[in-house]
């Protein structure tokens, strides 16, 4: 069934005949977007209730406070997150958009992918 259905999804997002060029370079444009080390578990964050700088800053162990601030900065161009200032505090907040959401389905994927993986090779790995 899953087969299927992969192959249905392929058919309706490849052309045919198939453009290689046109393909890779539409993964391309996804990498950059949200490649990376620290921009998945950014948008991580914030989806879970995360939104000021510090809580995402501390929710993320390893990223160092400039390369928060340069993902950030790159990800509100790219009009995955909102930087919402209150004036009357001087608080800065972040949120995913609704256009980031749209890829929400692909980066549940990824987890569950990520899941099996780490599962494979713990199971497969070689007993001492």
């Amino acid at each position: 069934m899953k087969q299927k259905n992969i192959a249905a999804k392929a058919s309706e997002i490849l052309s045919n005949p198939r453009n290689q060029a046109d393909e890779v370079r539409a993964l391309q444009d996804t990498i950059y977007v949200i490649g990376g080390k620290w921009k998945l578990p950014i948008i991580n964050s914030l989806c879970n209730g995360n939104r000021r700088f510090r809580e995402i800053e501390r929710s993320i162990p390893g990223i160092t406070t400039r390369m928060l601030s340069r993902e950030l900065k790159e990800m509100e161009l790219n009009q995955l997150v909102k930087r919402t200032v209150d004036e009357n505090t001087n608080s800065v907040e972040y949120t995913v958009t609704s256009y980031c959401r749209s890829f929400g389905a692909i980066i549940l994927e990824m987890i569950k992918w990520g899941k099996e993986h780490r599962r494979k090779i713990k199971r497969e790995l070689p007993k001492n």
